[in-house]
C-alpha cells in the first residue's frame, strides 16, 4: 500500500537538480535579474507593439514643421523632432529596428557558433584547422571598420542587410568559446561511454556534448545582444547604418548631434532608451553568468 507521507517526501524530479534548474533558482533570488528583466520586457514590448506605448504620450497628431525641435511641453512628453513630429512616438517606434537587429544577429551568430564549434571541437584534425583559420580571418577584422567598409560599398541597405553584415562580423567570439567548451567536454567519461555503446557522432554531439557545453556560450550570447544594439546605433550615428525612412535610436542620435547645445532633448531621450536597453542585456548576461557557474554555488 502506498504511504502518502513517504510519497510526499519523495525527491524532486531529476530536472530540478540540473544546472539550468539551479541557475533559475539562483536567478529568481537576484534583484538585478528582475530589474534587467523588467527593462527588457518593456523594451521588447515597445518593439512589438509600439502603438499602445506611443499613445501614452498623448493624442497623436501629424508632423508640423512649425513645431520643429520644440522642447517637452504639455501634450508632447518628449517634445518634437526636426520634422515637428512627436518625439516620444518616434523614440517608441525606434525600438523596433534596434532590438530586432540585436536579437536577430545574436540568434544567427549563435547558430553558426554551435554548428562550427561542435564540428571543429569534436572531430579535430583538418576540419578543426580549417574552421579555426577561417575564424581567425574574420576575428581579425575590426568590427566598426569592417562594417563601415561593407555598408559604404553597398548603399541603400535596410534592417535585414544590416543584420547580415553584423552576423558576418559577429560570429567569431562565440564560435571560439563553443569550440573550447566542446574540446573540454569530449574527453569526459560519459562521452566515452556513449561512444562505446555505439552512439553515432551526431547523437553524441547533440545529446551529450551540446547540453554540457552550451551554458557559457548562452551567457555570451545574452551579453552579445547589448553589444550588437550598441554597434548598430554606432553605425547609424556615423551615417553608414540604417537610412531614412527607417526609424532607430541611432538615426535619432545622428540627426540630433548638430543641435545638442540649443535642443538637448533631441539627444538625451534616445540616449537614455538606448543606454537602458543595452545595460539591461548586459546586466542579464552578467547575472546569468554567475548563476550558471557551478563554482559559485
Amino acid at each position: 500500500m502506498l504511504d502518502l507521507g513517504t510519497a510526499a517526501q519523495a525527491p524532486a524530479p531529476a530536472a530540478r537538480g540540473s544546472l539550468w534548474w539551479d541557475a533559475w533558482y539562483e536567478l529568481r533570488r537576484r534583484v538585478v535579474f528582475w530589474l534587467s528583466a523588467a527593462i527588457l520586457l518593456i523594451a521588447v514590448a515597445m518593439a512589438l507593439f509600439p502603438g499602445p506605448f506611443a499613445a501614452l504620450g498623448g493624442p497623436q497628431r501629424g508632423c508640423d514643421l512649425r513645431m520643429s525641435k520644440r522642447p517637452p511641453q504639455e501634450g508632447a512628453l518628449f517634445g518634437y523632432d526636426l520634422q515637428g513630429c512627436d518625439y516620444w512616438s518616434q523614440i517608441v517606434h525606434g525600438a523596433r529596428a534596434s532590438i530586432l537587429i540585436g536579437l536577430a544577429v545574436t540568434i544567427f551568430a549563435l547558430l553558426i557558433a554551435i554548428v562550427l564549434g561542435l564540428l571543429g571541437g569534436y572531430f579535430g584534425g583538418w576540419a578543426d584547422a580549417l574552421i579555426s583559420r577561417i575564424t581567425d580571418v574574420f576575428f581579425g577584422i575590426p568590427f566598426v571598420l569592417g562594417a563601415t567598409v561593407i555598408l559604404v560599398a553597398f548603399p541603400g541597405h535596410g534592417v535585414w542587410a544590416m543584420t547580415l553584415v553584423l552576423v558576418v562580423l559577429g560570429w567569431t567570439t562565440m564560435t571560439r568559446l563553443m569550440r573550447a567548451q566542446v574540446i573540454a567536454v569530449r574527453g569526459m567519461d560519459f562521452v566515452a561511454a556513449a561512444r562505446m555503446l555505439g552512439a553515432s557522432h551526431l547523437r553524441i554531439m547533440v545529446k551529450h556534448i551540446l547540453p554540457n557545453a552550451i551554458a557559457p556560450v548562452f551567457v555570451l550570447a545574452m551579453l552579445n545582444v547589448g553589444n550588437v544594439i550598441a554597434g548598430e546605433a554606432t553605425l547609424d550615428y556615423l551615417g553608414v547604418g540604417l537610412q531614412y525612412p527607417e526609424v532607430s535610436w541611432g538615426l535619432q542620435l545622428n540627426a540630433a548631434r548638430s543641435f545638442f547645445t540649443e535642443h538637448p532633448h533631441l539627444l538625451i531621450f534616445p540616449s537614455l532608451f538606448l543606454t537602458a536597453t543595452v545595460l539591461g542585456f548586459l546586466m542579464l548576461g552578467d547575472v546569468a553568468r554567475d548563476a550558471l557557474d557551478p563554482r559559485l554555488h
